[in-house]
């Protein structure tokens, strides 16, 4: 199983980065390859998501299921179709602030785990080009995947303090990239 783990900072109280993060439509306004994302449900667990991803000559719908909140401090996915995938954002107040307890108050740690398994993918789950396999395409996508964590992490908090700045996200883990 391979993963992606990366947190950052952002000066906003925990619940309102959690409340931020729970409308995951709105996700298709941070990501490179995210066409846009339809919802089933209400948005609470149980509810699923179509994501239409487009990257280089494919286009895929993901499926994807809300399994879990625990507000204001997590919000549980997998995926449902063709890809074994799971994670979930953590929100939590930041303990390592250099700062005032009021300041402290108004800072957040929020921290996106993704982890997936890219051997569960099945070859005949895209319509390939011909003369590409499919290891071609993992081994592309693996790396493009941090990319895209890293990106709609840096945009989610210029949006959510409401300014651009540079963003300090800490890697946890990082998928193999053979």
């Amino acid at each position: 199983m391979d993963s992606v783990e990366l947190s950052t900072v952002v000066y906003v109280p925990p619940e309102e980065a959690y409340d931020f993060l729970v409308d995951f439509p709105g996700y298709a306004n941070y990501s490179k390859h995210l066409e846009r994302v339809e919802r089933h449900g209400d948005g609470g667990p149980g509810t699923e998501y179509d994501i239409h991803l487009q990257w280089w000559k494919l286009n895929y719908v993901v499926r994807s299921e809300v399994t879990e909140f625990d507000r204001p401090e997590r919000i549980g996915w997998r995926i449902t179709k063709d890809l074994h995938a799971h994670g979930e954002w953590l929100v939590e107040p930041d303990p390592d602030l250099d700062a005032t307890p009021a300041d402290r108050e108004s800072a957040s740690r929020v921290r996106l785990v993704i982890e997936f398994d890219a051997d569960s993918a099945s070859s005949d789950m895209l319509d390939l080009p011909r003369l590409v396999s499919l290891d071609w395409v993992i081994d592309k996508v693996k790396p493009l995947v941090l990319k895209e964590a890293e990106r709609v992490v840096e945009r989610i908090v210029a949006d959510l303090e409401g300014e651009r700045r540079e963003v300090e996200l800490t890697l946890h883990e990082s998928p193999d990239t053979v």
